[in-house]
């Protein structure tokens, strides 16, 4: 199946005020990042067993494991979850940079060196959060 039509399945079957938040959560994400590579993980592992909350990603990094391996993977991904709704920005090397530049800003959210977790839009300020991502996505981005 097509990302954008796993994309568009996953956040119809949302609960409101969630599947609203989500679409335009979104829609702010294409904004933000025009063109930008799209993912969906479903969250399940190689045998079929729920492993994490579906993601929604955005963008294109290499992840590097200790053993040397690489592997290609979204540079910033946004998840629904039991308490709201979850925006990680994968591999930035330091881990206070988040909470330290954006966690006072950002308005009602939990901050940490890579996810921005908030219970509904309306407690954040957006604007905030496209800065956050767009600096996530300029410091992992692929060359």
């Amino acid at each position: 199946m097509e990302v954008t039509t796993q994309i568009r399945a996953h956040i119809s079957q949302l609960p409101e005020p969630k599947r609203g938040a989500m679409q335009a959560l979104h829609e702010s994400m294409l904004l933000w990042l025009p063109g930008t590579r799209l993912w969906f993980d479903d969250g399940k592992n190689e045998h079929g067993k729920v492993v994490a909350n579906p993601t929604i990603g955005y963008g294109l990094q290499t992840l590097t494991y200790a053993n040397g391996s690489t592997k290609p993977f979204f540079q910033v991904g946004i998840s629904g979850n039991t308490t709201g709704i979850s925006v990680y920005i994968l591999g930035i090397k330091d881990k206070t940079y988040l909470p330290q530049t954006y966690g006072k800003t950002i308005g009602k959210a939990s901050v940490t060196g890579y996810c921005i977790k908030f219970k509904a839009l309306a407690d954040i300020h957006l604007d905030v959060l496209g800065e956050a991502v767009l600096d996530g996505v300029r410091m992992t981005a692929v060359f």
